[in-house]
């Protein structure tokens, strides 16, 4: 009898075992999976900006400035960007001086004056040989907040 419970004991164990196992695999299964999104491909220079909005959020005063777009030639011929200009003198872009290669992925970097203080919307005009259009706006966001440091007092003297 001993011997006819432990072999059921067993049995019930490899059972639950190898259930486990398998769920285990199939949980692994799914979180490996991973779906990237497919960007259409067009007949000569494409672009695709991943975010055309950046958002600084609150920012402090005189805080780094410096933010980037990131942009992807989805064409089959080289995108040129022919110029980036600012809306103002305190949003200065650098865009790449070289064509980027077809499926190839390029930086617009952006430069704010966080000197001054108060929010801001401002747009960065790109230029280029993109078939979808030669002109994309893009924008930057945010509020640069007031310094917040406090005026040393005197001590009042009796």
């Amino acid at each position: 009898m001993k011997k006819i419970l432990l072999f059921a004991m067993l049995i019930v164990f490899g059972v639950t075992s190898s259930n486990a196992q398998t769920k285990a695999k199939a949980k692994k299964a799914k979180a490996t999976k991973v779906v990237t999104p497919k960007i259409p491909s067009v007949e000569g220079a494409g672009m695709v900006i991943e975010n055309e909005t950046i958002d600084y959020g609150n920012i402090p005063h005189n805080a780094d400035g410096n933010r980037q777009f990131v942009i992807v030639n989805n064409g089959n011929k080289p995108l040129i960007i022919t110029s980036a200009t600012g809306s103002c003198g305190c949003t200065v872009p650098t865009a790449p001086k070289e064509p980027i290669a077809p499926g190839a992925r390029a930086v617009i970097g952006v430069k704010y004056a966080t000197d001054r203080v108060g929010a801001f919307t401002k747009n960065v005009t790109i230029k280029s040989n993109a078939v979808q259009g030669d002109t994309k706006i893009l924008t930057i966001k945010g509020t640069v907040l007031p310094d917040t440091t406090t005026p040393a007092v005197e001590p009042v003297k009796s």
